[in-house]
């Protein structure tokens, strides 16, 4: 048979932040349909952990906005 073929996985499309607990390296990435999500979710967690907002993606990229350099 063989082994299976080993492909990335996609990136969903969203915004995303990651959510970790005070001093610690790695965390959970949420994903929200839009900003405002979001930010409500940031402002829901901000308090007892560190939130780091990661950006819009789509089609598996980053989007960089066009006056950001």
């Amino acid at each position: 048979m063989g082994r299976p073929p080993v492909l990335p996985k996609k990136k969903k499309d969203g915004f995303w932040l990651e959510i970790r607990n005070k001093g610690a390296k790695t965390g959970t990435i949420i994903i929200r349909d839009t900003q405002e999500a979001m930010m409500q979710a940031a402002r829901q967690y901000q308090n007892t952990k560190d939130v780091i907002l990661l950006g819009e993606h789509k089609n598996g990229k980053k989007v960089v906005a066009k006056g950001a350099a």
